[in-house]
């Protein structure tokens, strides 16, 4: 039998031209499905019908043990998997069941091989789920969710042809209900979505009080412990989608329950190279937050294997941040604790014939389709010489690197796991000239460290399979890579590069200047850390790259701050206010509290005297319509004292500047209640106050879209800054 051109063997399992071109640009899945379909011929000959063929497609697509290749295309081209609810229960059982031999008996009964189900089953089955929402049906009609009615038939027939209940709930909502009228046929009306600022995206549930919907943010360790039941228990490691087992997996999963106790342990692994961004927040939140909730432990690591741009102040810098976000580590490590284990592994990769020294510059392995390395196949015993060599410091930068054989899910082909660098490092001096990359480090200190959850943003996912490929090439403990969505904030930036030119460009003072959004500039523009975990609390756990809008961030510092800092009053624009009539002949003591939200938490006292200052826009002449605070004819409340003051005359300078006002006063029950009460001080003292405001004028300073000229582009010129704004009464206008 004449073997097919690939193109033509994939279009005859049924895929679509496209499709199958797509999947040819795939080289282990296309490998993966060639071998499939080529085994299924030898049972069905060189014809395989559509069903057939898309069962083993989604086999060789899902499959991570090439080992039970064979064994399930047997089952599936002799028909004892011919549905999709068996063959996905087929390659759960291969992938919770990694060792050698497979029960077959037990196989079969959980991928229900051999069960039949009759039409009458089926039948019945879908009249049960009618009558249970037959009253429903009977009003929604064609409107209620028939999706429903199959899936209660699935879940009574586990085994049975979904086709088959499909094709059956349509007979019998047709019986019941007649043909569809006008009526069925009109669109459902649909709900109005909620934006993502009200629904606090999938961190909240909706409670009912007296009538109204209140929105409740489940805390981070709530969200926490619920995402314990989506990942793997310490020790299952492979019931992993994707997880890659080999044949010593099981007993080094058993050496590290042994050392771990079944023990959850995450990292948080920042790059000493600079400051922690409220990006960082969330990681920190995340892994020290997800040990903590299910009773683990969490390591700092530092990634520090780059010395050229590792600085003391960065080290210092991010155990401060942890601690001031209220967190401690179990244990502080750095890669660079490593490095002779690092070295050792990198020599035995050689060995197995898994690493070769490559002399390709860097620049040649830029792009999309670099060429392949000349020196790939090089032998053995020369890799290992000049890998001695590179070590000793005989190569000079760029002249040698020592790199990994495998393709990466970014169809990156042998990344590169040491190179050569001539920097003293912070903590090992010049004992080092070869330092590993991330690519190489991370897995390894995750395995050393036994870390059960490797928590990571989404934009490491390209690396899981090498991750998963150079724990197993070395046979040493496999941790499980968990990927989540980022956290950006709308009018910022957070990349490290950019704030440094953001810096010498004059636009910011350093890494702390209170217009950022690194943790040390939130801390010192007065954002208390319970704050920054509300706001993560509240961005949730998701798999979702996320970016949030500033005053979300905000709303949550308000949050606190109305809880723990004590109010005071001021005024940033005076303007003198005389009142005429004071009703004392000399200042009056106040009592203020100190919490407007909660008078149990205490009052302080301050002077009320016959001159007091308000803010200039508190007063207009000519107000706008729907301008409530003090006019002409428009009486105001004085926060606090129980008065309310009238204009009387208004006194200008020389240019036409209104420089004072006089006013009346009266007792505020003594008369029509105002339409809004303002802050004033009186005998005040003077402060220096500090207002921040954004930096970048646009939501996406870094959208070449938005901003055509780039990000320095954007700034925002004003100088002005703020902690937060009050939340505005919006009656007061």
């Amino acid at each position: 039998m004449a073997a097919l051109d690939p193109l033509s063997l994939f279009t005859g399992l049924g895929l679509s031209e496209h499709k199958a071109r797509e999947t040819l640009k795939n080289t282990a899945l296309s490998a993966q499905l060639r071998e499939a379909a080529t085994q299924a011929q030898q049972t069905l000959g060189c014809t395989i019908d559509k069903a057939t063929g898309t069962l083993l497609y989604g086999l060789a697509s899902r499959l991570r043990d090439p080992r039970r290749l064979s064994f399930l295309v047997s089952y599936i081209a002799n028909r004892k998997i011919h549905t999709e609810t068996q063959l996905s229960a087929a390659l759960e059982y291969v992938r919770s069941h990694p060792l050698d031999p497979i029960n077959t008996m037990v196989f079969e009964q959980e991928c229900g091989v051999g069960v039949v189900v009759t039409p009458e089953q089926i039948e019945e089955a879908v009249e049960a789920a009618i009558n249970r929402h037959r009253p429903q049906l009977l009003v929604e009609r064609y409107h209620f969710n028939m999706g429903l009615l199959m899936g209660e038939a699935r879940a009574a027939l586990k085994w049975a042809d979904g086709k088959m209940i499909k094709h059956e709930v349509d007979m019998q909502v047709l019986h019941l209900l007649g043909p569809k009228t006008e009526t069925d046929l009109e669109k459902k009306p649909k709900v109005a979505k909620a934006r993502p600022e009200e629904t606090d995206r999938r961190t909240a549930k909706d409670v009912v009080e007296n009538g109204e919907t209140v929105v409740q943010t489940l805390s981070l360790m709530e969200q926490l412990r619920g995402e314990a039941l989506k990942f793997h228990k310490p020790g299952e490691n492979y019931k992993t989608p994707g997880y890659v087992t080999t044949p010593y997996t099981m007993d080094l999963l058993k050496q590290h329950l042994e050392i771990t106790g079944g023990q959850v342990r995450t990292r948080f692994p920042p790059e000493p190279n600079g400051i922690l961004h409220i990006g960082h927040a969330k990681a920190i939140n995340f892994n020290f937050g997800y040990a903590k909730a299910n009773n683990g432990i969490c390591f700092l690591r530092f990634d520090d294997t780059n010395p050229e741009k590792e600085e003391a102040k960065f080290f210092t810098a991010i155990c401060d941040m942890v601690a001031w976000l209220g967190y401690i580590p179990y244990k502080v490590t750095y890669a660079s604790n490593y490095f002779d284990q690092l070295y050792a592994w990198a020599e035995e990769l050689i060995r197995r014939g898994q690493a070769y020294v490559c002399h390709q510059r860097g620049e040649e392995l830029k792009g999309h389709n670099p060429l392949p390395s000349p020196w790939r196949d090089r032998p053995t015993e020369e890799s290992l010489l000049l890998f001695e060599a590179m070590r000793k410091g005989k190569f000079a930068e760029g002249e040698a690197t020592l790199r990994m054989k495998l393709v990466m899910e970014d169809g990156k082909m042998d990344p590169v796991a040491y190179r050569v660098k001539y920097t003293p490092h912070h903590r090992t001096g010049d004992t080092w000239c070869i330092y590993p990359t991330y690519d190489y480090t991370h897995c390894l200190c995750d395995s050393i460290e036994h870390i059960t959850h490797s928590l990571c943003t989404k934009e490491f996912q390209a690396r899981r399979s090498s991750y998963f490929w150079l724990c197993n090439a070395l046979d040493v403990y496999c941790p499980v890579q968990w990927e989540y969505g980022r956290l950006n904030l709308h009018y910022a930036v957070v990349s490290k590069r950019k704030i440094l030119q953001l810096v010498a460009a004059g636009a910011v003072r350093d890494w702390d200047d209170p217009r950022l959004f690194t943790l040390t500039a939130l801390r010192r523009r007065g954002f208390p850390p319970e704050a920054i975990n509300n706001f993560c609390a509240r961005v949730g756990v998701t798999v979702a790259q996320t970016t949030m809008e500033p005053h979300l961030l905000e709303a949550c510092v308000r949050d606190v701050l109305n809880d723990t800092a004590p109010r005071a009053m001021a005024v940033l624009e005076p303007l003198q206010v005389v009142i005429t009539n004071f009703p004392a002949a000399k200042s009056l003591d106040i009592q203020v509290p100190s919490f407007p939200a909660d008078e149990t938490k205490g009052f302080h006292q301050i002077p009320f005297g016959p001159i007091v200052f308000i803010e200039r826009t508190d007063f207009k002449e000519e107000p706008e319509p729907g301008y409530k605070r003090l006019a002409w004819g428009q009486p105001v409340g004085l926060r606090h004292t129980g008065y309310v003051i009238e204009l009387q005359h208004v006194v200008k300078g020389p240019s036409g500047c209104v420089e004072s006002l006089e006013v009346t006063c009266r007792r505020a029950d003594a008369g029509e209640k105002p339409k809004a009460f303002i802050h004033w001080v009186s005998q005040p003292l003077t402060c220096e106050i500090r207002l921040y405001e954004r930096l970048f004028q646009h939501k996406n300073p870094e959208d070449p879209a938005e901003v055509p000229g780039g990000f320095l582009s954007d700034l925002n010129p004003l100088v002005f800054n703020r902690t937060v704004t009050l939340k505005e009464d919006p009656g007061k206008v």
